[in-house]
């Protein structure tokens, strides 16, 4: 599959309506097939991954964003159930504390920056900044872009210290996030997960449509693009993370460290 067409063009306009969420693409084939590819992905994922720590030369950065119940948790859960919890690392951005409100808002972002050889996944990021804040009001529109402006030359920084990253918007519908929080509701094993202030976020729908669209048009470009992935099938959205992060790492062309000192006739008794 073809998995350039669903990423933002550096420059372009985005407008979210013309993405279809429930456009199923990355899952073709029927539950039993999707579950076998599945695997496939994430055995190939895990030898990459060891080896991308063995070689210690560079850094993946893989970014989650997207609404309430669009997925964030289960996309790790599965696209990385096979790796080596070694060299991996899953971080959560919840509200700034006082301290990191006390500096700029990168301050806080820096630190979790894969080292050379790690996997990080950020489940929400520095995109809470030019998101949540925007819908809110807690930032202007010159402030809101001036935050684009340091978005990409932090991310520029990354990436010429051989950090990929890897950016996923996951969309689903409105209707869709409907559905999961009531399933959230109805479930006694999920309703830990259910915070009353999600039902006030929900009502600012168009208002975070609005935000993710200027979002993914202001920071997409060549070295960090952002990809569109229709999340409504959980399916699609796993095949679809695994295969573009499958290729990422193919396209590196790592290799094992060389031997600092010959094995040649070495027996272990």
């Amino acid at each position: 599959m073809n998995f350039s067409k669903y990423r933002v063009k550096p420059g372009s306009k985005v407008d979210l309506k013309d993405w279809d969420p429930g456009d199923k693409g990355a899952s073709p084939g029927d539950k039993e097939e999707d579950e076998k590819r599945l695997a496939e992905l994430a055995g190939r994922i895990d030898e990459l991954q060891e080896l991308l720590y063995a070689e210690a030369k560079r850094g993946i950065l893989v970014v989650l964003q997207g609404m309430d119940t669009s997925g964030k948790d289960g996309a790790i859960r599965h696209v990385f159930r096979e790796v080596d919890p070694l060299g991996v690392r899953a971080v959560r951005f919840k509200t700034p504390s006082e301290d990191e409100l006390a500096h700029d808002f990168l301050w806080r972002v820096h630190p979790h920056a894969p080292a050379k050889g790690e996997l990080v996944i950020f489940n929400r990021s520095h995109y809470e900044d030019v998101l949540v804040v925007r819908v809110h009001k807690l930032i202007d529109e010159p402030e809101c872009k001036r935050r684009y402006d340091a978005i990409n030359a932090f991310e520029r920084l990354l990436v010429d210290n051989n950090t990929a990253i890897l950016k996923f918007y996951l969309h689903i519908s409105k209707d869709e996030q409907r559905k999961r929080l009531q399933e959230r509701l109805d479930d006694p094993k999920k309703q830990w997960k259910f915070n009353i202030n999600d039902l006030a976020e929900r009502k600012l729908w168009s208002d975070y449509m609005k935000a993710y669209t200027d979002a993914l048009a202001a920071t997409s470009t060549e070295w960090a693009p952002w990809y569109i992935v229709p999340s409504n099938s959980k399916m699609n959205r796993n095949l679809f993370i695994s295969s573009v992060l499958l290729e990422t790492l193919d396209g590196l062309k790592m290799r094992y460290p060389k031997l600092k000192q010959k094995l040649d006739g070495i027996v272990v008794e």
